[in-house]
């Protein structure tokens, strides 16, 4: 806690460098523009409201729980042409394909997943299951995402995420892809099944728990409050769920959830995502090396207002943090797990 020194990711197959003494340093740099407080519930000008006006001159209808359409402005599309061939293997291409969709979680533009309901939870997790095992059919690789607050690029408050599903595994699929498999068959199990286990038992980076999930600092972890969402058995896809299952991940988000949002009473930003085994022709093929499991990155360091900047020495060299995991575990834990604007009424 007290002296640089560097960790190993093996999820990612690299390092990552501690230095916790760093965040006693001074702050001059950047202050964030903390998220606004009054978002209104719903606005006829936002896209994403019911009954709104999209972009593309769709109206949404008046729906009243989740609500998923085509991304106006998706980053694949599925009749993409091929591209020309390199002349040199320094310059080569290939076919992308896929289809963008956008999710809301509510139609209320000012209640964020954490102030939602169990029920209003678990209905965002059946729509992702159900889009997974939809797109899943024909795609290789689903990736469901949320960007939350405008730090993270989020240009819209509604309550929102994103589906992309391709016809390629992406480098950070095709990387956990090859370490787990690795990890199976060096030790028998699969890698983020052990790494749950020995985290259940050593509780030193353990945040939320409950009887089929937990949550932890990952040992390895580059952003200040980055958390890992594992299941507790041996499950590969998202689709794969039990009732009971569901039912479980939708508390023990909530918890994650509000006490991000304790830490320094503020809308949380962060980037989540689910990462589970490939489908497509994957579904036919042995996946059991794979772990179902969820990230959590948000950017917030010291207070509402000072972020953590990956800039020089990480795009140059290698991740590094200003907190040590255990730091960082302890000061969620020990949270209060009623959202702080409920105890203020």
């Amino acid at each position: 806690a007290e002296h640089q020194h560097i960790r190993y990711n093996p999820l990612r197959d690299d390092w990552v460098l501690v230095s916790a003494h760093r965040v006693k340093r001074p702050w001059q740099g950047q202050l964030e523009k903390p998220p606004p407080e009054d978002v209104p519930r719903w606005d006829p000008n936002n896209p994403l409201c019911p009954g709104a006006t999209r972009a593309n001159g769709e109206v949404n209808p008046q729906y009243e729980g989740t609500f998923v359409f085509p991304n106006d402005f998706p980053a694949l599309q599925p009749d993409a042409p091929e591209p020309d061939d390199g002349d040199h293997p320094l310059f080569r291409a290939a076919a992308a394909r896929g289809v963008c969709k956008v999710m809301c979680f509510h139609p209320w533009s000012d209640l964020t997943l954490p102030l939602m309901s169990l029920a209003e939870i678990r209905a965002v997790i059946d729509k992702w299951a159900e889009l997974a095992t939809e797109l899943g059919a024909s795609y290789s690789w689903v990736q469901i995402f949320e960007n939350k607050g405008a730090m993270m690029g989020c240009s819209n408050p509604h309550p929102h995420c994103q589906v992309w599903a391709s016809s390629f595994l992406p480098n950070e699929a095709r990387l956990e892809d090859r370490t787990q498999r690795q990890h199976l068959s060096q030790h028998g199990v699969p890698m983020l099944l052990e790494y749950a286990e020995q985290e259940a038992h050593r509780k030193e980076r353990l945040v939320v728990e409950n009887e089929d999930w937990l949550v932890v600092v990952p040992y390895w972890a580059t952003w200040p409050y980055q958390t890992l969402l594992l299941p507790r058995r041996h499950v590969c896809r998202l689709q794969d769920l039990s009732e009971g299952e569901r039912d479980s991940l939708a508390s023990i988000m909530k918890r994650l959830l509000i006490k991000y949002d304790n830490l320094f009473e503020v809308s949380f930003p962060y980037s989540m995502g689910w990462h589970g085994a490939p489908m497509g022709r994957c579904l036919e093929e042995d996946c059991k090396h794979w772990q179902l499991h969820a990230h959590y990155y948000p950017p917030l360091l010291r207070s509402a207002t000072v972020r953590k900047f990956m800039v020089g020495y990480e795009m140059l060299a290698q991740a590094q943090r200003d907190l040590t995991p255990e730091q960082a575990a302890e000061r969620l834990r020990s949270l209060p797990e009623v959202h702080y604007k409920q105890k203020a009424k």
